[in-house]
């Protein structure tokens, strides 16, 4: 058993004894009742898993937990899909899949809302041309795999939410 300590949305976490064999999907699930962070493929390939890691520098990036170790987050700050109401208020990215019905079973939805988050703060401090948006949304989502081929209506609640507030993330 090996220590393990983080901060997940906002709360810390530990010091708790993990198996060095715990996968953070696992660990978030199974030990902490965390069920909104989904188990897909198993091999990292369709992102249901990830969940954001916010990094040293203030930005921030998403990482698979399905096959990631427990002890590979140790002493981050991480989000998962749990994080992002606020007192039972949806964000505007969360209202905008609502919007959208840019889910059909839900599965992939956390992935897809966590990358969407994490490319909403990119633009927030570095914004892109009106002209590059559907590219930028494009490369952001890629990797993320919905088994019902939702991809246009995950794509079309992000732009929205973009579009909704344009000084906030597009250059002129």
């Amino acid at each position: 058993m090996t220590m393990l300590s983080l901060t997940i949305n906002g709360r810390a976490v530990g010091p708790l004894d993990v198996r060095p064999d715990l996968s953070m999907n696992d660990f978030l699930r199974e030990v902490l009742g965390m069920t909104g962070t989904k188990f897909g493929c198993g091999a990292a390939q369709c992102l249901s898993c990830a969940v954001i890691v916010d990094l040293d520098d203030g930005t921030s990036v998403t990482k698979p937990t399905c096959v990631a170790p427990a002890l590979a987050f140790n002493n981050h700050k991480i989000r998962t899909v749990e994080g992002h109401a606020v007192n039972g208020v949806l964000t505007p990215l969360q209202q905008s899949f609502v919007e959208h019905f840019a889910f059909q079973c839900g599965y992939c939805t956390p992935g897809f809302l966590n990358e969407g988050q994490v490319l909403l703060e990119r633009l927030e401090k570095q914004k892109v041309a009106r002209a590059d948006l559907e590219r930028t949304i494009m490369e952001a989502l890629d990797g993320h795999i919905c088994r019902c081929s939702g991809y246009v209506k995950y794509h079309q609640a992000v732009r929205d939410v973009i579009l909704a507030d344009p000084s906030r993330f597009l250059t002129a």
